[in-house]
């Protein structure tokens, strides 16, 4: 038995609710589905209940010849638009109740009239009934690294997965190959077909794209291991960090404030708040309706990843964010930097430098985001 699945092992027998295990690469074709199938065989000669939830070979033979022997929990078909598509059966896992269930795709959004939304969500609920599961995603489905992988790529991804979701895995394994390695598979054929080769190494899988996500890959795995070496060594004096993320009506100064801001607060593994101080000009009867449609959708995505949300009605934005830091011992505040015409820079962002020293006096952070 392979150490990685020994290690499962022990930690599935310590706990009620089911264990959760993420093997997470830089790109389609890195090996995780072949990875996680491999794994099931050492865990079934080990006797243990192991089941095929949803596993997409994406017609790759030698994923295909490691579903073979492994039992599979049929897939339910629901018929949408003239078509029958099949979806994973969360009923039947829950039913059946393995010891251990795999669930490849995690990003994936399911067909309308499914009960829950997205895959992770299903996840969430075999995890809350008892059953183990071993996942697996691309690193550009993480919610937070959504406007970095856009800069690498230029491809927007519709899929995602919350930070939140990385946080609870018990186990995040990266499954790492040079960039030489996965270019010679996709020639190779391994990963799509053949008539589909240049047009992947043309977009997604140019040698410089591969690098970079490959960095970003590491990085977040190494983080998941430090998050989880911090969590277990906290001492008493330690004081925990609470990130403050402050955001005004502006969409895209705003979504940029809360991805960074769940990056830091995933990164410290810290509890986080985003704080939006409705002046009276921001009144819902004097505010636009898209500003209004793009302050939700902004709230919407916070919650997602993770942040608890709070609107406070306050004529003056510093005293509001003051009294707030003060009062829920925020230790750090992230900012959008003003960009304003120098006039309102004069008269009306005094209150930043306002904010600034007030925080200095009481020794809290401030960051100033980009």
């Amino acid at each position: 038995m392979s150490s990685s699945a020994k290690d499962f092992l022990e930690l599935i027998q310590k706990s009620r609710k089911g264990k959760f295990k993420i093997y997470i690469g830089m790109s389609a074709g890195v090996g995780k589905t072949f990875r996680m199938l491999q794994e099931a065989h050492s865990l079934l000669r080990n006797g243990v209940d192991v089941k095929i939830g949803y596993i997409e070979t994406h017609g790759r033979e030698e994923t295909e010849a490691l579903v073979d022997g492994l039992p599979e929990i049929s897939r339910k078909s629901i018929f949408y638009k003239g078509k029958s598509l099949e979806e994973m059966d969360l009923q039947a896992i829950i039913n059946e109740h393995p010891e251990v269930v795999l669930v490849d795709e995690l990003a994936h959004t399911n067909v309308e009239g499914s009960k829950n939304k997205k895959r992770w969500q299903d996840v969430l609920e075999i995890l809350d009934n008892g059953i183990n599961v071993i996942s697996a995603m691309n690193i550009q489905h993480i919610e937070s690294l959504n406007e970095e992988v856009k800069k690498i790529t230029g491809i927007e991804v519709a899929e995602r997965v919350p930070d939140k979701i990385l946080a609870l895995a018990d186990e995040v394994v990266n499954i790492d190959l040079t960039a030489d390695e996965l270019l010679t598979r996709l020639k190779e054929g391994k990963i799509y077909k053949k008539e589909k080769v240049q047009t992947a190494l043309n977009n997604f899988f140019q040698s410089g794209h591969i690098l970079q996500l490959r960095e970003l890959a590491l990085k977040e795995v190494a983080t998941h291991v430090e998050r989880k070496v911090e969590t277990e060594i906290k001492t008493e004096n330690f004081k925990p960090i609470k990130f403050l993320a402050c955001i005004s009506s502006n969409e895209k100064i705003a979504k940029n404030i809360i991805r960074k801001t769940a990056r830091l607060a995933s990164y410290y593994n810290s509890p986080w708040t985003v704080l939006y101080i409705q002046k009276p000009a921001e009144n819902p009867e004097k505010i636009a309706l898209n500003k209004q449609r793009f302050l939700i959708n902004n709230f919407n995505l916070a919650q997602e990843l993770g942040a608890k949300v709070i609107r406070l009605k306050e004529n003056s934005v510093h005293k509001g964010i003051l009294d707030y830091v003060i009062e829920h011992n925020i230790t750090t505040v992230c900012i959008g930097k003003p960009h304003a015409h120098l006039l309102q820079r004069i008269f009306g962002y005094s209150w930043i430098y306002t904010l600034m020293n007030r925080l200095n006096e009481r020794q809290i952070d401030i960051i100033i985001l980009s």
